[in-house]
């Protein structure tokens, strides 16, 4: 139900601002060197790349030239956010940065290759199911 509340009654629990708030300024650079970006997008077509030649129909040219511009888009848009940003693209850590000091996260600090792990585990299995699957549709 919603109840009826007077101006009156507003304007007197309002809290009224009087000067602008500056925004803080968002990183969309994710701070990983390129390399680790560039095997996920890799990762991610592969696996397209499998359904189509594993499940080759005429039917499914449509449904796969949507997925191939969705990732494109996705991967796109996260470069075209570093290449616009010079701030961005100097926050970017170096692969010896990445062997050296690791990264931080909200659970603690990660070495390089738990940061690779973390970081293409999904694509990967993403792509041995893929397999699987092709495997198993091929062999029934």
């Amino acid at each position: 139900m919603s109840k009826h509340i007077s101006r009156q009654i507003i304007a007197e629990r309002a809290i009224v601002k009087t000067g602008l708030e500056t925004v803080p300024e968002a990183d969309r650079s994710f701070n990983l060197p390129t390399g680790l970006y560039i095997t996920t997008a890799g990762l991610y077509f592969a696996f397209l790349a499998i359904m189509a030649v594993g499940f080759s129909s005429p039917g499914l040219i449509v449904p796969m030239g949507i997925f191939v511009i969705f990732l494109t888009a996705f991967f796109g848009l996260a470069a075209l956010f570093v290449k616009i940003d010079p701030a961005a693209k100097s926050k970017i850590i170096r692969w010896s940065q990445l062997r050296s000091q690791g990264i931080d996260t909200y659970t603690g600090r990660l070495s390089m290759k738990d940061t690779i792990i973390q970081m293409l585990i999904l694509p990967v299995l993403i792509v041995m199911w893929g397999l699987a699957v092709t495997l198993i549709a091929a062999l029934v």
